[in-house]
């Protein structure tokens, strides 16, 4: 019995001896791995905490300053609302694929340290990856839109958009769902992956557009002469002086129906204001038209 005891111990001596070393040294180099990958992913996150600061008015992020952006300066305080949501998510995007990454390359050391082959294990995730892919189509095509529409900054918070489904204000922006508001005050949630079109009309400038309805008897060149200082004299007065970027034009008849003829007024004025120029430029013409004594149409 004693004897038992004594050769089994001298056996574990001898395994100790033969594998100690090599176990204690995988052991510190599965360690000192782990602490890398971990110790790499916190700089990497703070690096890109530090990329995506600073979002404002008068300055962009620095991971956006390489990016093209369409955001017009005539949306005030919403800039800095826009820029930093699209920092934001294109930074959750990339801690997102950091951590992937790092820990990932750290797994495959990890496995390689202990003896085991890891392109078994790669190409069963790959065959995963394929079938989760093939069962996600619709969340996958949502985030890959999502991130482009992020990249090519196509539209923001603030921006007054026509997505198809829905048209209105944008609220808030994701990589999968983008909420707008309509003029009703309905909020709507957009899937990226069916927007197949966006019109935007709050990039660069506007144009606010005024129908005016005359009579078949009125004097078109009176007309004309009328609008156009009316135009002028309204532009250059609070609250349109501050909207208006370009003088305004009259285009002359815009179309011809069996009730009357139709003038219009045209105008360039900031992103997002044409309807509200349109409502008061209309107050200030109408009045004028009638003044001059020409004929509306009933």
């Amino acid at each position: 019995m004693v004897l038992s005891v004594d050769v089994e111990s001298t056996l574990a001596v001898d395994w100790w001896v033969q594998n100690g070393p090599r176990i204690i040294e995988s052991g510190i180099r599965i360690a000192l791995t782990l602490l890398i990958a971990v110790v790499v992913r916190f700089l990497l996150r703070r690096l890109i905490d530090r990329l995506t600061r600073g979002a404002s008015e008068q300055r962009k992020p620095k991971l956006l300053r390489p990016l093209r952006e369409r955001a017009p300066q005539a949306l005030g305080a919403l800039v800095s609302e826009r820029r930093e949501q699209r920092a934001k998510t294109i930074g959750s995007v990339l801690k997102s694929v950091t951590t992937i990454v790092v820990f990932g390359i750290a797994f495959i050391q990890v496995l390689t340290e202990l003896g085991m082959d890891p392109a078994p294990i790669l190409t069963s995730a790959g065959i995963l990856g394929v079938a989760v892919g093939f069962g996600a189509q619709n969340l996958v095509k949502d985030f890959l839109s999502g991130m482009f529409m992020m990249l090519e900054d196509q539209y923001g918070v603030g921006d007054v958009v026509d997505l198809g489904p829905a048209t209105g204000t944008v609220e808030s922006v994701g990589l999968r769902i983008t909420t707008i508001r309509d003029t009703n005050g309905t909020v709507w949630y957009v899937r990226n992956g069916e927007i197949l079109r966006v019109g935007n009309s709050s990039q660069g400038f506007a144009v606010a557009v005024v129908d005016l309805p005359l009579a078949y008897g009125a004097n078109l060149a009176s007309a004309t002469e009328v609008l156009t200082t009316a135009a002028l004299e309204a532009v250059a007065e609070e609250p349109l002086e501050k909207d208006t970027i370009d003088k305004p034009q009259v285009l002359g008849v815009e179309k011809v129906t069996p009730e009357g003829l139709t003038m219009r007024v045209t105008v360039k004025v900031r992103p997002g204001r044409q309807w509200a120029v349109q409502r008061a430029l209309r107050a200030k013409l109408m009045p004028a038209l009638e003044d001059a004594g020409i004929s509306l149409k009933a």
